[in-house]
């Protein structure tokens, strides 16, 4: 496992700076060294570090949505809430109904099974999106407007509800029946998640804050290992909970780390914000890297052009919805541009549940681990170069303050 770990942030890092001098994104670089290291190509990385490959991801998705809570301002959310709701669910139901209309013609699949597919493809990465989301907001890229926060806000909801219409789907393609209470768990889910995550939030403020009445208080290093901590068992709870209630550990996570925000004093965030800057550094890496190598490239060349014309129409049809979100607020053309590129990337959600429906013997198992191979490899250097690209032409950076512009 030691070498395959080397080879994960040795190659992955130079792959990653080769793309960056070249003006690509970095993500692009670690996504191919997955796949060349993976098993389906060189199988150079240890099957030890292949079977706890999804807690890894996991992890690195942990790291990065805690820092992207510690540096979301409360009010600002609040500001954007009601596009922010719809971007978390009218997107990937547009692009779920583009696979239901469009896939049984081109791919020859039911319309159930093309719903189990357009499950799988309609989640945004947050892994992709909030890096960008939390840098833009460190410069003031479209704060004034709160674009990053909108985005950052919906793109975490949006993996919550597309992962319980999974669920439902799947049912249905196995010969069961979908009720309304499968559907009431979307909801349900996002408040239990938010309202679970909040309360730890405040209890790990208060322990740190009481921390500094006492002779030694906690030092900043170990707070972020009780962080993380917590972190991990909200996402065990959804586990525990799963054949009772339904609640949203990524949600839960997010919220923990806002609402530690929003109760600790400003230097407190800042410092863990600063330090969970640094671990995903790591994260970045190793989350991409198995990404990667999860990628079984046999499947993408079996998939055809066929697939890669659905893809690219259902995220024509997704398009549509995140401009229906926009309507009716105060960006411009090019801002609401910017927020139909943002929700473009695919890696994370694709990764982690392409292979189930394979795994649940459905006949569309192969096919649907095919579409989402390849929806990987195209949105997600597509996104991600996309918003790389476009940031300063499409956004407006806000002075700092103080600044007399």
């Amino acid at each position: 496992m030691l070498t395959s770990l080397a080879l994960i942030f040795l190659v992955g890092l130079a792959a990653a700076a080769i793309c960056q001098k070249i003006h690509l994104p970095r993500i692009i670089g670690m996504l191919i060294t997955g796949i060349l290291l993976g098993p389906y190509v060189l199988n150079l990385l240890d099957s030890s570090i292949l079977l706890v490959s999804a807690d890894l991801r996991k992890m690195a998705l942990v790291i990065i949505l805690i820092k992207a809570g510690l540096s979301l301002n409360i009010r600002d959310l609040k500001a954007v809430g009601r596009p922010a709701l719809m971007l978390s669910c009218i997107p990937a139901s547009a692009e779920i109904l583009a696979y239901v209309l469009f896939a049984p013609d081109l791919l020859g699949i039911t319309r159930v099974e093309a719903a189990v597919m357009g499950a799988v493809l309609g989640a945004v990465s947050p892994a992709v999106v909030v890096p960008r989301m939390v840098h833009l907001m460190e410069n003031r890229w479209g704060t004034r407007k709160r674009i990053p926060q909108m985005v950052l806000a919906g793109a975490s909801m949006d993996d919550v509800f597309v992962i319980v219409l999974f669920s439902t789907f799947t049912g249905m393609a196995q010969g069961g029946s979908a009720s309304l209470a499968d559907f009431a768990a979307i909801p349900v889910s996002i408040v239990l998640g938010v309202a679970v995550g909040a309360a730890a939030g405040v209890v790990l403020a208060w322990f740190f804050e009481t921390s500094y009445a006492r002779a030694n208080p906690i030092r900043n290093s170990m707070k972020v290992i009780i962080v993380l901590g917590t972190a991990f068992l909200l996402i065990a709870l959804e586990a525990w909970l799963t054949e009772s209630v339904p609640v949203s550990g990524l949600l839960a996570v997010m919220s923990m780390a806002c609402a530690l925000q929003l109760k600790s004093a400003p230097p407190v965030s800042r410092r863990l914000s600063e330090k969970f800057g640094k671990l995903w550094l790591a994260a970045e890496v190793t989350l991409f890297v198995l990404v990667g190598a999860a990628v079984d490239i046999r499947y993408t060349l079996e998939a055809g052009p066929k697939a890669v014309l659905l893809i690219f129409l259902a995220l024509a049809v997704r398009s549509l919805g995140v401009c229906l979100c926009a309507a009716g607020t105060c960006l411009s053309r090019r801002e609401r541009l910017f927020c139909v590129i943002s929700y473009l990337p695919k890696a994370t959600v694709q990764a982690a549940i392409g292979s189930v429906p394979l795994a649940m013997g459905l006949p569309c198992g192969n096919l649907v681990l095919s579409v989402a191979v390849l929806a990987i490899l195209i949105t997600a250097p597509l996104g991600a170069l996309g918003m790389d690209a476009s940031y300063r032409t499409l956004l407006e950076q806000e002075p700092a303050e103080g600044d007399g512009r």
